[in-house]
């Protein structure tokens, strides 16, 4: 894609690759160019129509809150503070340990969610059972 792009954005590249076709076929792709770039010249102006409105729309409540004397910075505060409130999620208990092992000398507990403790999967590996590792 890298090489179309430069063919088709050096004029003299261009000439000499379009040299090749035929009138009809030179024909032919003027058309499918001029209807792609119609499609996307009316994508970015209705885009841009948008936008504006949004704009406008922005700038006509502005005007409102401050003929109603409400600063629009105290209104997004707000909003964002009952936002927080109420999408705020309790955070859970940690899980009960169901496993002890000893390594490096110290007891350790795992929970028997996650990765599996290297010092457990080696005993498991070697043929015990992770039943002996059960608090």
């Amino acid at each position: 894609m890298n090489e179309f792009l430069k063919v088709l954005l050096n004029v003299r590249s261009l000439r000499a690759a379009l040299r090749e076709l035929s009138f009809e076929q030179l024909q032919e792709a003027h058309e499918k160019f001029e209807l792609i770039y119609n499609e996307r010249m009316d994508s970015v102006e209705q885009e841009r129509a948008e936008q504006e409105e949004r704009k406008r729309k922005l700038a006509e409540f502005s005007e409102l809150l401050q003929q109603a004397g409400i600063d629009p910075r105290e209104l997004v505060g707000s909003a964002a503070a009952e936002k927080s409130e109420v999408t705020s999620k309790s955070k859970r208990a940690p899980r009960p340990a169901k496993y002890k092992y000893q390594e490096n000398g110290q007891e350790k507990t795992w929970t028997g969610q996650g990765r599996m403790p290297k010092v457990i999967a080696e005993a498991v590996a070697a043929g015990g059972s992770i039943d002996d590792f059960l608090i």
